[in-house]
């Protein structure tokens, strides 16, 4: 379950390990100065796979390039935290506000690092320049469980040779207006991730489907059909309401990080 498996990530960086933890070769973190507001990027190891319209696809193999991004978009992507909302105790500057951190960093040997390697260094290089400390609470919350519709999935198997997600639109999404979202690739547990992002509430997979699919979903929340409705006509899926696991990344304390 993935909530567990982010728990043991933290964990092992809350408790220590008696090996070193990973670390960039060269980084930088800069307060980001172009004006652009949205959190672009990402890391690119040699395992990675992206939507090749993403910025994190044109990104040097070994390396971390993210612009633009609050604290708390970083702590999201290292720590491969479920949604913003998943942070908790964060001060203004973190979560909100016009504070914006640019990372470039490169691995020792970028031929060789994975994603998961490079996710292990940015999360070391946070801690270090932000002088971040924090917790992890677990908690079972109200959310859904998705399941298989009475008639079964309406589902194709994947014919797509990268996993990725293209909602048509320039920037992000209203959530209440329409949406229409291509998904390449995506197992039944990408999908319940994304989901939980952009849903009514955190989703955990539970179809027991264990393929990789291409399919658009579509809906509008205020002139229907609502994203359940769509889900069960359009995927042959459905929301079952009960408490999930839920992992919050309650932080303790950050600094603005110093000159490089």
């Amino acid at each position: 379950m993935k909530a567990l498996a982010i728990a043991g990530i933290f964990a092992s960086l809350i408790h220590g390990q008696a090996t070193t933890p990973l670390t960039f070769e060269v980084a930088s973190v800069k307060p980001s100065t172009s004006g652009f507001n949205g959190v672009r990027g990402g890391c690119r190891g040699i395992d990675s796979s992206h939507n090749p319209n993403s910025m994190a696809a044109t990104t040097p193999l070994g390396r971390c390039v993210i612009t633009d991004g609050r604290l708390s978009h970083l702590i999201a992507i290292a720590f491969e935290v479920a949604s913003i909302g998943s942070i908790k105790n964060a001060p203004d500057w973190v979560i909100g506000g016009d504070e914006r951190f640019t990372i470039e960093a490169k691995a020792e040997d970028p031929m060789k690092a994975t994603e998961q390697q490079l996710l292990q260094m940015l999360r070391a290089l946070l801690v270090e320049r932000f002088q971040l400390k924090f917790h992890i609470e677990n908690r079972d919350v109200p959310g859904f469980a998705l399941v298989v519709g009475r008639n079964g999935p309406k589902l194709q198997e994947a014919k797509a040779d990268e996993t990725g997600m293209d909602f048509g639109v320039a920037g992000k999404p209203s959530l209440n207006g329409p949406i229409s979202v291509n998904l390449r690739k995506y197992s039944m547990q990408t999908l319940a991730h994304m989901l939980s992002q952009i849903g009514p509430g955190p989703v955990i997979d539970k179809t027991e489907l264990k393929g990789s699919y291409d399919f658009k979903l579509s809906w509008d929340e205020t002139a229907g059909p609502s994203l359940s409705t769509a889900l069960q006509e359009q995927l042959g899926l459905r929301f079952e309401s009960q408490k999930v696991p839920v992992s919050y990344f309650v932080i303790e304390s950050a600094e603005r990080p110093q000159k490089n």
